[in-house]
């Protein structure tokens, strides 16, 4: 069960979520029913201009991409287990061919402080709302690893949001 979690009681252990199975963002509107979600294995939370942040990294070919470019807000949420399938299936085939999220069986809910969607499934949902982005610089590389990333040069664009919201189960509570 889910419950609201203040960003100070909030226990969150980033290499066990981000490159574990992943966590699934979602941009768009719930309302209007225009929306899209990828698994994502890069990002970061943490402090940022004073104020909680998530840190998400999209390619511009993936359709995820036209989403959190268009609208103001997006989710990031962690899953059990459970729902590791739903979340290969969502971050390997495109919302361009047809409703992935329908059949990966995971339900959309209404958020309560930004029109992208949470899951019901979700052990944990945050809320976030976009304060900045950048483009990837591969001139700023400093390690020859990175570079290797990227064999088609599709560079990753960086999003910063501030969480407005944290619902979780109780392993993300302090």
């Amino acid at each position: 069960m889910r419950k609201q979690i203040s960003f100070e009681d909030f226990n969150f252990k980033p290499i066990a979520n981000w490159n574990g199975q992943g966590m699934l963002l979602t941009s768009g509107d719930f309302n209007t029913a225009h929306f899209n979600a990828m698994t994502v294995g890069w990002g970061s939370l943490g402090v940022m201009w004073g104020l909680p942040f998530v840190q998400v990294v999209v390619r511009p070919v993936r359709y995820t991409f036209q989403f959190i470019e268009k609208y103001d807000t997006f989710t990031v949420c962690a899953f059990s287990e459970t729902y590791a399938p739903a979340l290969h299936l969502l971050g390997n085939k495109s919302g361009r061919d047809g409703d992935k999220i329908s059949e990966s069986g995971l339900t959309p809910i209404p958020s309560l402080k930004v029109a992208a969607p949470g899951y019901e499934q979700a052990a944990l949902i945050l809320e976030c709302k976009k304060l900045f982005w950048e483009d990837m610089d591969k001139e700023k590389f400093l390690d020859p690893r990175l570079e290797k990333k990227y064999p088609s040069k599709d560079y990753h664009r960086m999003y910063y949001g501030e969480i407005l919201s944290i619902q979780g189960e109780d392993l993300y509570m302090a």
